[in-house]
Formats: C-alpha cells, sequence, structure tokens
C-alpha cells in the first residue's frame, strides 16, 4: 500500500524529543507503564533546523587539523574495488578489532562512505593548466621567451599562475566548507573493538569490524548477521557453518525445510529493504545472511561483522552505476564554443596583420626592441585574443556560490548544476516532507454506532508497536493522540498483556495484535478501511455507511484507519475510524506561488491515493489535474497522448520510482529543464537523469551521491531560494562572458586595423599588464551583487555575441577616435606633453575595466569588492601612465602624429592629460551604456537564441510509443523449430487478466 509505506518515511533518529520529569526512555517499567507514562512525558517535537556546524572558527579548525602535504596532495579515488579476504571475516565478537588492525585495513579500503574520495589536490592544481585557451596562452608564454621579451615572459606566466592560484583555492575552500557540513550529518554506528563496545561515526568502519544491529537503527555497513545479541554462545555455531556451510546445512535441515530458503533456526533480525528492493515487508534475516548498507533494523538485536565498504556494497554498486555516466554537462559545452570561436577570431586577425605586414615590409623578428614585427604581432593578438580568465572566474562564480548554498543548507556536489538549477522550467516534488510537514495529526475520529471513543483510541493503541525508541510516525500519533483521551489511557492500565505483535504488510494492509486481559484472549486490528472490513462481520447498511464515511475522508483529504477488535472466538467487530492528515507546512503555498512567478511548474509525485493528492493540491494552490500514476505505464495511451498528459499534469499519485524516471524522461524530450527531488536509493535512477537532481532533507546515502545537490533543511523553501541564487550566480557569469568577449573583440579590431593602416600596435609589454589588470579586477566578479531573473534563464549565445560584438566595435571606434585626436594640429586630448603608447594604454585599461559595470546590468549597485579591485587597477594603469613605465621612449615610434604637442623624453604624461582621459573614458563608458541599455531593451533581441521550451516532435513521440508495444515472441513450429517473432506487448490490465 504506497500510502502506508510513504509514511514510514520518518526517521525517528531525527527528533529531538524531551521528557518531564527526568524519564529515561531506555529505563523499562514494563510494557504498558511505560507507554502510559511516554504518552504523559512527551513534551515535542521535531527540530526542522538541519544539523550545521556552529560557526565558522569549527570549519576552519577541521580544515587546519590536516598537514600540508596531505592538503596539498590529497587522497586518489582508486580505480578498482579492493576484495575484501575471507580472513578479514573471522573477528572474534567479544573482542572486536584493534585500533591498529582498523587503521591497516583502512589504508586498503578507504572510508565507509559512498562519497567520492577527496581528488589529489597537485593533480587538480595542475588540471588548471590544461585546455585549450590555457595551451594557447603557454604558446605565448613559449614565443615571449623566443623572442626574449623577459617582461611578457614573466607576465604571462603570472597571468597563468594568478587564475590557476585562484581557481583552485576558491574551489577548495568550497569544497571543504560542503565535506565539513556533510561530514556533521554523519551516520552513527555501535561496534565492538578492543574489547568493548564504543559509538563511532559510521565512515570509520572496515571490513572485519564487528557491528551490533539493533531495532530502529540503520545497517552502517554491509553485514552478515552472526548471532542473537542475548546468544553470544551462537558465535560458535556461525563459525562452524562458515567453516563448511554445506555439511552444517545437511545437519540441521531435512527435506520438509525446503520452504525455508537455506535458512537455519529462527530469524535474528528483519530488515527493511523496500528502498532497496522494493520489498514492503521487512525481510526476516538469519545466521549468516547479508544486512543490506543503509537498510533499516525494524526487529531484534544481533552481532554482525562488516564485509564490504560502503563502495562495495550492493547500495554502493548501485550508486556507481548511475556516477559512473561521465557526462561534460551543458556548462562545459557552452564555454567550449565561446573558446573555440575566440580561438578562431585569433587565428583570423593574426593571418590579417602578417598580411598588413607583409606590405609593410615588416620583418619576422626584428628589430628586437620593437613590439613592429610578425612575431610579435602575434604574440599580442594571442594575449588580446584569449581569454585567459574565462574558465577560471567562472569556475570561481561557481565555487563562492556554491559556498553560499552550502550555508543555506544545500550542498552542491557538482559546480555545473548551478547553471543547470537556474535554467530548470520544471520542478518535479514529493509530497510528503518536502510539500507537506510529514506530521501526522488525527482529525475527530468516526466511531461506530454503540461504540465509545476512549475504547476505540485505546483499542487503536493497542493495535500499535510498542516499541517507543523505532515508533513509526503513524503508530507514533496513534498512541499520542491518547493524551485527548484519559479515559483512554485508563483502559490500557487495566492489566493489558500483548502476546503477538504482527506488523502491518501490504498483503493484509493491516497491523493485528493478539493480546490477553485477566486471562481473556483478545485481538485488536489497525490498517487500511477495506482491509479491516473484509475481516469484520457486519450488516450490509453498516458497512455502506463505513465505505461512505472512508470515502468522505479520503475527499477531505485524509488517510483513514480502520479500527476493529476481536473478543475471545466471538466475530470481528468495527470499532471506528482515524482519519489522519499531514498538513501541508506553513510556508508551502506561499513557497509555490513564488516558485510560479519565477517561471517553475511544480509538478507534485506522491505515493498516496489520487484522492488525497487532488485535495493537497488545493491546499496548496497547486492545479488539480493530477492523475493515477498507472495511467503512464499500462493505461493504454502512448505516443503524444502520452507526453501531453505528462507535461500539462500537475502531479501524478501512487507514483514509483519508475514512473519518476519515465516523467522526467518525458519532460527533457519536450525541451524542458527538469529538477527532480528524491530520497531513496530506488530515486537515483531519476536524480541522476533529470538536469538537476536535489536529494531533499532525510536523503539515504544513495540518493545523495547521485544527486547534483543535497540539501539538509527540509521543504520546498529551501529548493525556490537556491534557485534565486543559481540565478544570481548564472547572471554574474553571463555579465563576465559579454564583458570577456567584447575585450577581446576590441583590441583585436583596433590594433589589427593600427597594423595594417598605420603599421603600429600598442607595445607588447603594455598589452600583457592590460590583460593582467582585466583578470585581476574581474576575478572580483563572482563576489558582486547580482540579480535574478523572473524566468528561467538560459545562455542564448547568439544574443552574448551580437551584443559584445557591437560593444567591442563601439570600444574600437572610441580608442580611435582617441589616436586620431593626436593628428589634430592641437595635438587634441594631450595637454602640454604625453606618450602616444601611454595614452592610449590608459584609455583601453579605463574603458575595458568599466565595461563590467555595463554588462552586470543596473537592477543592483556593485558590491564593494568589484568597485575596489576596479580602483585598485586603475590607479595602476594611471600611474603607468603618469610615470612613463614600460613607454619604450628609448625607441622611436614608428609614426608619429602631425600633432604640435611634443613627445616626453622619458616617457611621462602630465597630470591634465591625465584627467582628460579619464573625462573622455567616462564619456565612452556612457555612450556604451545607453547603447548596451536600448539594445537589452529590444524585444527581438531579448528572445535571440532562447530554446523554445514544450517543443514537441509528435512523429517520433508515436513511433516511440508504438515500439513500446513491440516485444519478441519465443514460438515453436509444427516441427519443433524455436524461432522469434514480433508480437504486441500485454498492456497492465490484460496481464492482470
Amino acid at each position: 500500500m504506497a500510502t502506508e509505506k510513504d509514511l514510514e518515511n520518518g526517521d525517528p533518529k531525527r527528533e529531538r524529543i524531551s521528557f518531564a520529569g527526568g524519564w529515561d526512555p531506555d529505563r523499562t517499567e514494563g510494557e504498558y507503564a511505560d507507554l502510559i507514562r511516554y504518552i504523559s512525558t512527551y513534551r515535542d517535537r521535531r527540530f526542522s533546523k538541519a544539523p550545521s556546524i556552529s560557526n565558522a572558527d569549527e570549519v576552519d579548525a577541521t580544515i587546519e587539523k590536516k598537514g600540508f602535504f596531505s592538503k596539498l596532495l590529497g587522497k586518489k579515488s582508486a580505480s578498482e574495488l579492493f576484495e575484501v579476504p575471507e580472513s578479514w571475516l573471522t573477528t572474534d565478537i567479544k573482542t572486536g578489532l584493534t585500533t591498529a588492525e582498523v587503521e591497516a585495513r583502512r589504508k586498503k579500503t578507504g572510508y565507509n562512505e559512498l562519497a567520492t574520495e577527496k581528488e589529489n589536490m597537485f593533480l587538480k592544481f595542475i588540471g588548471y593548466f590544461r585546455g585549450p585557451i590555457l595551451y594557447v596562452m603557454e604558446i605565448a608564454v613559449l614565443l615571449a621567451a623566443g623572442l626574449r621579451n623577459w617582461i611578457d615572459f614573466g607576465v604571462i606566466i603570472g597571468i597563468l599562475m594568478l587564475n590557476a592560484i585562484v581557481g583552485w583555492y576558491q574551489e577548495k575552500q568550497a569544497a571543504d566548507v560542503v565535506a565539513s557540513l556533510k561530514g556533521d550529518i554523519a551516520m552513527k554506528a555501535i561496534v565492538v573493538r578492543d574489547g568493548k563496545e564504543q559509538e563511532i561515526k559510521a565512515r570509520e568502519l572496515v571490513p572485519g569490524d564487528i557491528l551490533i544491529l539493533e531495532e530502529g537503527m540503520v545497517v552502517a555497513g554491509e553485514a552478515r548477521l552472526i548471532c542473537d545479541y542475548s546468544n553470544p554462545a551462537g558465535f560458535a555455531e556461525y563459525t562452524k557453518m562458515i567453516e563448511d556451510p554445506e555439511e552444517h546445512f545437511s545437519k540441521n535441515h531435512t527435506d520438509s525445510d525446503e520452504d525455508e530458503d537455506h535458512h537455519v533456526g529462527a530469524s535474528i533480525v528483519a530488515t527493511d529493504q523496500s528502498a532497496i528492493t522494493g520489498e514492503s515487508l521487512a525481510v526476516d534475516k538469519f545466521m549468516g545472511d547479508i544486512c543490506y548498507y543503509t537498510t533499516g533494523c525494524k526487529r531484534g538485536k544481533a552481532y554482525a561483522v562488516v564485509t564490504e565498504s560502503a563502495r562495495g556494497s550492493f547500495v554502493g554498486k548501485t550508486a556507481s552505476l548511475v556516477q559512473g555516466a561521465t557526462d561534460s554537462g551543458h556548462f562545459k559545452a557552452i564555454m567550449n564554443s565561446i573558446g573555440t570561436a575566440l580561438l578562431i577570431l585569433v587565428v583570423f586577425f593574426i593571418l590579417a596583420a602578417w598580411i598588413g605586414g607583409f606590405f609593410h615590409n615588416l620583418r619576422l623578428a626584428t628589430p628586437e626592441w620593437s613590439s613592429n614585427n610578425l612575431l610579435h604581432y602575434a604574440l599580442i593578438l594571442l594575449i588580446v585574443g584569449v581569454p585567459v580568465g574565462l574558465p577560471v572566474v567562472t569556475t570561481t562564480t561557481l565555487a563562492v556560490g556554491a559556498a553560499y548554498l552550502a550555508k543555506q543548507k544545500a550542498i552542491v556536489q557538482k559546480l555545473t548544476a548551478i547553471e543547470s538549477l537556474a535554467g530548470v522550467d520544471v520542478l518535479c516534488s514529493d509530497k510528503t516532507g518536502t510539500l507537506t510537514a510529514n506530521q501526522l495529526t488525527i482529525r475527530e475520529p468516526y466511531v461506530a454506532e454503540g461504540e465509545d471513543v476512549n475504547w476505540m483510541m485505546a483499542c487503536a493503541a493497542l493495535a500499535s508497536s510498542h516499541n517507543l525508541k523505532s515508533l513509526d510516525p503513524i503508530d507514533k500519533i496513534t498512541i499520542l493522540t491518547l493524551k485527548r483521551y484519559p479515559k483512554a489511557r485508563e483502559i490500557l492500565q487495566q492489566g493489558w498483556r500483548t502476546e503477538k505483535y504482527i506488523p502491518f504488510d501490504p498483503v493484509s494492509k493491516r497491523i493485528t495484535t493478539i493480546c490477553t486481559l485477566k486471562g481473556e484472549r483478545w485481538q485488536f486490528a489497525k490498517g487500511a478501511p477495506k482491509a479491516v472490513l473484509a475481516i469484520a462481520e457486519c450488516d450490509e447498511a453498516t458497512s455502506k455507511h463505513y465505505r461512505d464515511t472512508a470515502a468522505d475522508f479520503a475527499r477531505r483529504g485524509f488517510r483513514s484507519l480502520g479500527v476493529a477488535s476481536k473478543r475471545g472466538n466471538e466475530p470481528w467487530k468495527i470499532i471506528g475510524m482515524l482519519p489522519m492528515f499531514d498538513p501541508p507546512r506553513e510556508d508551502t503555498a506561499h513557497t509555490i506561488v513564488e516558485a510560479q512567478n519565477l517561471g517553475l511548474s511544480v509538478k507534485m509525485l506522491t505515493g498516496d491515493a489520487i484522492a488525497i493528492a487532488k485535495e493537497t493540491c488545493k491546499l496548496l494552490a497547486l492545479g488539480t489535474k493530477v492523475y493515477n500514476s498507472h495511467r503512464l505505464i499500462a493505461g493504454g495511451i502512448a505516443g503524444t497522448t502520452q507526453y501531453d498528459l505528462v507535461e500539462k499534469a500537475d502531479g501524478f499519485a501512487e507514483v514509483f520510482p519508475e514512473h519518476k524516471y519515465q516523467v522526467v524522461e518525458m519532460l527533457q524530450q519536450r525541451g524542458h529543464l527538469t529538477a527532480m527531488t528524491g530520497d531513496g536509493v530506488n530515486d537515483a535512477p531519476s536524480l541522476k537523469k533529470s538536469d538537476c537532481g536535489i536529494a531533499v532533507e532525510g536523503a539515504t546515502e544513495a540518493a545523495q551521491a547521485a544527486a547534483d545537490i543535497v540539501f539538509l533543511a527540509p521543504g520546498l523553501s529551501t529548493i525556490v531560494d537556491a534557485i534565486k541564487v543559481a540565478r544570481q550566480i548564472f547572471q554574474r557569469m553571463k555579465a563576465y562572458v559579454q564583458y570577456r568577449i567584447a575585450l577581446c573583440l576590441h583590441l583585436e579590431l583596433y590594433l589589427v586595423s593600427s597594423m595594417i593602416i598605420i603599421n603600429e600596435t600598442i607595445r607588447s609589454e603594455l598589452i600583457v599588464f592590460i590583460a593582467l589588470f582585466a583578470d585581476l579586477a574581474t576575478i572580483a566578479v563572482a563576489y558582486d551583487n547580482a540579480h535574478y531573473e523572473p524566468r528561467p534563464v538560459e545562455w542564448q549565445l547568439p544574443k552574448i555575441w551580437v551584443i559584445s560584438v557591437v560593444l567591442g566595435i563601439l570600444l574600437a571606434l572610441a580608442t580611435w577616435v582617441l589616436r586620431g585626436t593626436f593628428y589634430l594640429p592641437s595635438g587634441g586630448l594631450v595637454q602640454n606633453f604625453g606618450n602616444i603608447q601611454l595614452m592610449l594604454f590608459l584609455e583601453v585599461s579605463l574603458t575595458e575595466n568599466w565595461l563590467i559595470f555595463v554588462t552586470r546590468g543596473g537592477e543592483t549597485w556593485p558590491s564593494w569588492k568589484l568597485v575596489g579591485a576596479i580602483f585598485l587597477v586603475d590607479v595602476l594603469s594611471t600611474l603607468f601612465c603618469v610615470f612613463g613605465w614600460l613607454s619604450g621612449h628609448e625607441h622611436p615610434s614608428a609614426t608619429n602624429p602631425a600633432g604640435t604637442f611634443v613627445e616626453s623624453a622619458n616617457g611621462d604624461t602630465s597630470i591634465v592629460t591625465v584627467i582628460v582621459i579619464w573625462l573622455y573614458s567616462i564619456f565612452v563608458t556612457v555612450v556604451i551604456a545607453l547603447v548596451y541599455y536600448l539594445m537589452v531593451g529590444m524585444k527581438w533581441l531579448d528572445n535571440l537564441g532562447r530554446a523554445k521550451r514544450s517543443v514537441s516532435d509528435t512523429n517520433m513521440e508515436n513511433i516511440l510509443g508504438h515500439l513500446s508495444r513491440i516485444a519478441l515472441e519465443h514460438e515453436k513450429d509444427v516441427h519443433g523449430n524455436t524461432k522469434w517473432v514480433l508480437g504486441t506487448r500485454a498492456t497492465g490490465e490484460e496481464e492482470e487478466e
């Protein structure tokens, strides 16, 4: 029953409970005495705040514990799993492993966790020197060395090192914050080590550890059951079974035991494997059986030996299947596209400059002191045309954003997921715990005619688990509701004894208990109304009224639990019905409206019945086009109709993991960027399939490993906040990309035209400082204030290129205007004296640095970090011009203007001229800002390159729909020969028949 299974997502370990009177829940005073005291002293409640590090100092302290070389070199991830030798698994249950043995084994197996091990930090740093753009800059280093231009050589290496160090450091800092947060929510385990029981983090387990499993705990490592905790002598029998399993089996079994599946004795524990195998019933585990990693122990207490590390476990291997798919990602493809286009432009401009150089009779590499030769032309254009800071600034922006999201309880496991999240337009969300509070409440119950409400509530409590350490949400709320019914509590104190407890299973769809009171035998049942009605004997009128009441509860959005009792040999009797309600979170309705205002379509996916799902949608201001997930696979629809159903639906009820995967796949095929939330192992494929997989608060490790982002805080508001932050990060990257392309085009257009027309260029030494200053200033873009778009964002490369080309042309024209004024008889903008090279250098530097204020938009004020960084490089550029640094005044210019101003002997420039150039640069920036404002306001340009969402290829969808109905059938002809033929696949209804 999907409803019941969905309810079991609650985790008692995630509750902080306080009790009045100092009652210790571990102290036993008798089953019903404990139960009454639990009800009376329970004080509350779930704490919604996710575990976190209390302050930044703790993060730093964690980081500082590692030595310098371990931080530098890190740890390589093993390419192959370590095969655990059988000799490791013979640990004695009384002594366990020693600390020395644990350390030795961990060196071979690594930590017991699914998370990818830390990368080699040194190799990661080297990675910042790899890539097409960086290779071109490295060629420029060799070219500068060949030309013996040591200033260029040193500065280009400095630019490369600056970008690598900043990018590496920022990404490492973000990773450290994320790792610290993840470590703080670590699962715990109880083990026997050095002869005593101790609690450790689950990640510290190693194969051979003796693990103690207990009801209510999560199995912290793949483990083989040894014996019951109360029967340590069973270890000897276990040892014999391991040494000779066949002989042991033959001695302990007879032919009548065939149905016991080769098990020995009674089951020791029962585990909940529903998240792994889909089995809703708790599975009995016997001596020698494997208890799967991350499953929950539902019954019993036992010793077990850890057989595999997490990565070698069943769950680990499942997670590795989805992790193994290497995806370069949309973001990397965009960056490669931009980089490739700029490299092609560089080659074109170098070719144009060389052709012009041939007509000017320039030599290949001489004179050495001049930049007017062909190799210097190539060097200059390589420096200005290749945006070496592009990959690093974008990576830094993403890393800084990831660190910020971590503070908001969102752990980013893949940086490029931020870019994907910014563009998401469909959010498929769980209901329980995400849209709702996952806190059941019982409303006014229905009591059968002639019955007392207190007796009914007592019966419901009797038909519940009384294991107070591990109550599932339904039993817990049933028992705690007795706070409102003191007479029901009195009934429980009359001397009841539980003889047998039969937990819920999806076949009977009910819980049954057998109790005795003063020697009299009673049976109590609690479960689905239909299942309870099926065992009761009542007249048709009572039965109809009971069914109508259940239907009415369902229409109102309540989950119903029927309650029945049986006294001695009397027939079962209906007592009443409990309507339960999982209320929406307080902020959910507002958050959904906000998400819709951000251009997101929210689709609810739930395991609940369709009536409950529709009622929840009404409460949350979602649409009510909710369908049973059965229609997706076995509903008889296919092709375009099926795709339309998924796209237009507001949600699906009674879903299973395969339905989630199918919904995501269909939405993606329609052109939607889809985010998916999930929490179980079976959700891993759909999390990996989605454009941005989100593991919600309380998700299993397998779901976290498959997800791109892991949320530590409950609810949907965290997801919406993360989308806003992701769009702000995207805005920063988009502003920088536009800025960087315009810079490349600016200098390429000006310098190549200058080389061809007047046989002049800006000296290569000054060019490398222009590039250095541009990178120094714009790394601060990662810390800039930014707005978020009201609709899903995308790169729109045609729009970016159009705007960048226009900005580049305007900047080139502005530099030509400045250069042209030097030919005026008055010297143009020059006042008193100046140096042509450095005046051009100052104008180029100022206008380029200020361009980032244009491309970032005017919706927010720039941050002080960005303003400060740009002001700093502007001051440096001004000092270059004022004092004539690297002016090359000792060598005459290739061409001299006809103006009357005099170039200073030492290359310096008058203060008045510098002020004029500042004013001119401000004027240029204002003009460019106006043009930019006009361009972004153009409707045709605003939508240029925007991908169309909801694109349907009806022919292909129908073809695929027809193909999905084809099946291969194995037949035999009259001669007994076998053959394979094409047939029609049966629909769900046909298979059931």
